[in-house]
Order: C-alpha cells, then sequence, then structure tokens
C-alpha cells in the first residue's frame, strides 16, 4: 500500500507554476504508476484541501551527453496539475514564492 507522500514526490517551483498557483492550480512530480484519483486523494491529505481536477503529464527524460561519445537519458517522470475548488484554502507551501 502506497502511501500519500510515495504518490507525491515533490512541487515543481517554476515561473509557469508560480502563475498557475494564483489561479489555485498547483503542479507536483508525482508516481509514475499514480493514477489521477490517488494523486487527489494523496493531496487533500497531505495538504487539507479539496481537489477539483488533476491532469496529468508524462514527461520525457531529456538526452544528455558526457564527454564525446557516450549518450545518455535523463529519467522520465510524471507531472499532475491540481486544480482546486474555489472554497479550498490554498497551499502554503506556495504562498511565499507566487
Amino acid at each position: 500500500m502506497k502511501t500519500a507522500y510515495d504518490i507525491i514526490k515533490r512541487p515543481i517551483v517554476t515561473e509557469q507554476s508560480m502563475m498557475l498557483a494564483t489561479e489555485k492550480k498547483y503542479t507536483f512530480e508525482v508516481a509514475k504508476d499514480a493514477n489521477k484519483i490517488e494523486i487527489a486523494k494523496a493531496v487533500e491529505e497531505i495538504f487539507g484541501v479539496n481537489v477539483a481536477k488533476v491532469n496529468t503529464l508524462n514527461m520525457q527524460g531529456k538526452v544528455k551527453r558526457m564527454g564525446r561519445y557516450p549518450e545518455g537519458r535523463r529519467a522520465s517522470w510524471k507531472k499532475a496539475v491540481v486544480t482546486l475548488t474555489e472554497e479550498s484554502k490554498t497551499i502554503e507551501f506556495f504562498e511565499g514564492m507566487v
């Protein structure tokens, strides 16, 4: 059984995700095998908010080179954009960053 902290790995803090935070949309890196229902329940459990919608994206790892010939890839990962309901409170973690 996975816990909520196994599903939500870390928040994504970029300029675009901080602009979405003003609209109550928060971005997280999540486990690759997590579905939208599990992600919504995990966010509600960790932050104590009401989730309206979850959008997920599978992000491909970038191709990187180390030196001249060896070519490798960064790991692929999954991103989730969580939209909160209108009456829900905001997530305090993102408050000071906007």
